[in-house]
Formats: structure tokens, C-alpha cells, sequence
């Protein structure tokens, strides 16, 4: 089967019309970790009028116990369905194991780590070739823990990342418990012994977790731990971001509380940076959870359409500069 790309191996899976949307799935096989069993699904909305026409490619992370349709339901709706009506080109990876990407070999040991070295570049790659632009990315929750490891460990950069928004994200809350190391290392032993988190068991999500994330969210919240792996510091790696940054936190959000993203915010070197708290204080009708911040109805009449007006004044300024630069061309 001939690839869809010169990458690296893509295969596109399927071709839907959802209503006014055109959904087109593809299948990455990246061959660029340890684990050659590798898949990542990635979809592709696009509007049914207009095809062929590719607008600013944005991508969409999901978060944990999560997949796809946290940002388009099966009847057309959520914030990736908006953002391609409003004419931006919309790409929705799902992590490995999760959705329609099949758990690869080493599911047990994904880590974060993993998706911010190995897959969010591959990720990147495809979309920039497909898009013949450099994206901008939207993650909530794990997901934007995810894109703040790439950029913080410089897997991503300027030139894969024309802009970053975090939703819900964090990582300096504190787990007293995990400071202590004797319960710590009970604690290990007893979850290695588990292949995964049941996020429909646990009510968290449709969709499982590797235990190697918990397993490494635990890692940097005990003693001496600290964001990144054992190679590279992304805590530190943060200060030297620059590409533009929104980073939104709800003010009823109590797994990821405004304080902790204000941290994660603040330790971002991005001379061009903005936060946002969704909550009656700053105007909202209310003071939004973590899932209900971007999914809701209260979310799709007053949070959906800030994000759009975001991406669209980071647009404006690359338009103009690309004007200037044809303009002083000889």
C-alpha cells in the first residue's frame, strides 16, 4: 500500500462525511522509538464545502482516560468541530493505546516522556507536511502536560510550534503522601504489578492508562522528584520557551487548581503569553470544573469563540510579517 506521506509510513484508514464535517483518519507508524509497534491515529476534520481548501492547521491533545472525542462528539460537536467550521485545519491525534491508536508492545511502560520525544514530533512532521504550515497546538489537561514536557525537553520547537495552549495543566501540585519514601516505594511495587488504569472502572474516562504514567507522575512528585526524566530537566528547559503561550485554568477546578497552572504559566519563558481563569469573577456565568471548561454549554458560548479570536491574532502577526518579507523581495 502506497504511503501518504514521505515520512514515514501513513495509511489513511478512513473517509467519513459527518453531517457538514469531512472526518479523514490516518495511521502513523513513526519507527522512530525502541517500540517498533508503534500506531498513532490521527484524524483530520475539514468542512464538506470546501475540501480542498486548508485553513491554519491546529492540533487538538486530549487528556488522560480520554480520546478524540473529547473535542468532537459523534453528532458534530465540541471545540475541534467549531474550530474547522471556522475555517481552521483541524488535526486530533490519539495516544498510543487509546481510541482508534492500538496499544503498541510497551503499553504498559508509556510514559509522558514517551509521547513528548518520540510522538508529538512525529506528529508535528506529518501535520507540517500535509499543512504545508507549522501549527498551532491546543492540549488539556495530560494533554498540554504532554506539549509543556516537548517544549520544555526541546523536542518541539519554534519551528514545529507557531503557538502552544494549555488547558487545565499542571504539574506542581503536591501529594504529601508521595514525599514520604518508604510509602512511595510500597506503593510502586504494589502498581507495577498492574498493566493499566480502568478510567471506565475508576470513572474517569472511556478510555484506560498506561501504569507507566502513574508511575511516573509519581516519580516527579516525590521527594527530590522534579518535571522530566532522567536525562532532561523540562522544568528547566520551560524558561527557555519562546513561542506564544495561553495558558487557562478553571476557577472550579480542584484536580488541577488555578494556582498550579498559574506555576506552570509563570515558569514559561514566552515573552508573549496570556492566562486566562474561567470563572465568575473574571465574567464567566460561572466558575468552570476541569472537563467543563472546554466541554459544555457554557463552555461552547463563551470559551470556544475566546479560543478562536486567540488563534486568530497569533495568525494576524505571521500574515503580516509574511507580507512584508514578499513585499522586500527583489
Amino acid at each position: 500500500m502506497q504511503s501518504s506521506s514521505d515520512l514515514f509510513p501513513v495509511a489513511l484508514i478512513s473517509a467519513e462525511r459527518r453531517g457538514d464535517l469531512i472526518e479523514d483518519v490516518y495511521r502513523l507508524k513513526p519507527g522512530n522509538s525502541m517500540d517498533f509497534t508503534v500506531e498513532l491515529a490521527v484524524t483530520r476534520l475539514g468542512q464538506v464545502n470546501a475540501p480542498d481548501v486548508r485553513g491554519v492547521p491546529v492540533i487538538l491533545l486530549h487528556g488522560s482516560f480520554s480520546n478524540r472525542r473529547f473535542w468532537y462528539s459523534p453528532k458534530g460537536i465540541g471545540l475541534g468541530a467549531y474550530l474547522a467550521r471556522a475555517g481552521f485545519d483541524v488535526w486530533i491525534p490519539e495516544m498510543r493505546g487509546h481510541g482508534l491508536s492500538a496499544r503498541n508492545e510497551a503499553y504498559r511502560h508509556n510514559r509522558v516522556a514517551d509521547y513528548a520525544r518520540y510522538d508529538l514530533p512525529a506528529i508535528a512532521a506529518f501535520v507540517c507536511e500535509q499543512a504545508g504550515q507549522v501549527p498551532h497546538w491546543i492540549g488539556h489537561s495530560l494533554g498540554g502536560t504532554t506539549l509543556a514536557a516537548a517544549l520544555g525537553g526541546h523536542y518541539l520547537d519554534a519551528g514545529q510550534v507557531a503557538s502552544a495552549a494549555l488547558f487545565g495543566s499542571q504539574v506542581s501540585r503536591t501529594y504529601w503522601p508521595l514525599k514520604v519514601p518508604p510509602l512511595q516505594w510500597s506503593t510502586r511495587l504494589l502498581l507495577k504489578r498492574f498493566e493499566h488504569v480502568s478510567g471506565p472502572r475508576f470513572k474517569r474516562g472511556p478510555e484506560d492508562e498506561p501504569m507507566g504514567i502513574l508511575l511516573e507522575s509519581m516519580r516527579w512528585h516525590g521527594l527530590f522528584g522534579r518535571f522530566g526524566d532522567k536525562k532532561d530537566d523540562w522544568w528547566s528547559g520551560l524558561r527557555h520557551v519562546q513561542v506564544p503561550l495561553l495558558c487557562v485554568a478553571g476557577a472550579g477546578d480542584h484536580q488541577d487548581p488555578e494556582w498550579a497552572c498559574r506555576e506552570l504559566f509563570e515558569q514559561m519563558g514566552s515573552e508573549q503569553k496570556a492566562f486566562w481563569c474561567l470563572g465568575r469573577q473574571e465574567g464567566f456565568s460561572e466558575d468552570f470544573g476541569h472537563v467543563q471548561m472546554l466541554v459544555s454549554k457554557a463552555a461552547q458560548a463563551q470559551v470556544w469563540p475566546k479560543v478562536a479570536d486567540w488563534l486568530n491574532r497569533q495568525i494576524t502577526p505571521l500574515n503580516a510579517e509574511s507580507t512584508l518579507n514578499r513585499v522586500a523581495t527583489p
